[in-house]
C-alpha cells in the first residue's frame, strides 16, 4: 500500500543512543515480533496466529507499559506502535526476557497505520499514554490528538471499545478533553468536562515519573466508542 503524506507529523526522527544490547535485540528479535508492513491492510489474526482481544498503543517509549500489561494479560494480543529505534529495542529485549508471544510492534507513523494498514473496528482497545505534549504554542499542531486522530481512532476501534489518554501537561489534557468531548463518536466515561481517575490497572510510565518529578498533575481520560 503506498501510504498517503502527512503534511505536520508528531514526531521528530531522532537518533538517539542505541546500546549494543538493544542492537542486537532489533537484529535477533526483529524479524520475530516486529511487522514489516506490507502493502495491503494487516490481517491480525494471522499477524498474532489466533483471535483475540486486541489492544493497540500507540508511541509505547521503552514499552515498559506495554509489556507489562501483556505479562498480565496472556489471553490478550498487544500491538505497539513506536518510531524512535531505541525504545523498539528496548521491548524486544524485555519481550525476550520475559518470554512474552503477544505482543507485536510496528516501526512507523501510528497515524499512518491507524489510516491505512489497520482495518476497521479491529481494535478492543487504544492507548495513547503521555504522548510528545510540544509545549510551545507554535507547535500545538503538531500534537497527535486532533480532530483527523480521532476519527481514526474511532474508525479503528469496534462499537464498545475503549480509547485511554494520559498526561502530565495540563493544557494538552485541556485539549484532548475539549476535543473528545466533542466527537459524536466516543462517550466520556467520567461525564462531559470530566477527567478519569487513574485506573489502577494503568502502569506507571518513564514520562510519567518525569512528569510528577516536575510537579505535574497526571489525568487520565477514558473514552467509550459509541455505536453509529
Amino acid at each position: 500500500m503506498e501510504s498517503r503524506g502527512r503534511q505536520v507529523r508528531s514526531f521528530v526522527r531522532r537518533a538517539g543512543r542505541i546500546t549494543a544490547a538493544q542492537s542486537r535485540a532489533l537484529r535477533e528479535f526483529w524479524p520475530v515480533f516486529g511487522i514489516e508492513l506490507p502493502r495491503e491492510p494487516l490481517d491480525l489474526d494471522e499477524v498474532f496466529g489466533r483471535s483475540a482481544p486486541r489492544i493497540c498503543e500507540v508511541g509505547f517509549g521503552d514499552g515498559q507499559a506495554l509489556a507489562t500489561l501483556a505479562a498480565k494479560h496472556p489471553e490478550m494480543d498487544f500491538l505497539g506502535i513506536e518510531v524512535h529505534e531505541p525504545g523498539v529495542g528496548r521491548l524486544l529485549l524485555t519481550i525476550e526476557k520475559q518470554g512474552l508471544t503477544n505482543i507485536r510492534v510496528i516501526r512507523h507513523d501510528a497515524v499512518e497505520v491507524l489510516r491505512d494498514w489497520l482495518t476497521p473496528a479491529c481494535l478492543d482497545r487504544l492507548h495513547l499514554f503521555f504522548p510528545d505534549p510540544w509545549p510551545k504554542k507554535r507547535h500545538h499542531k503538531r500534537r497527535i490528538v486532533q480532530q483527523d486522530f480521532l476519527a481514526l481512532a474511532a474508525r479503528v476501534l469496534k462499537p464498545g471499545a475503549m480509547l485511554h489518554m494520559a498526561t502530565d501537561w495540563e493544557n494538552y489534557a485541556d485539549h484532548m478533553l475539549e476535543l473528545t468531548d466533542g466527537c459524536r463518536r466516543f462517550r466520556n466515561l467520567a461525564g462531559p468536562g470530566h477527567f478519569s481517575e487513574r485506573p489502577a490497572e494503568r502502569p506507571e510510565t518513564k514520562f510519567e515519573r518525569r512528569g510528577r518529578r516536575l510537579g505535574h498533575q497526571v489525568r487520565d481520560l477514558l473514552y467509550r466508542r459509541t455505536v453509529d
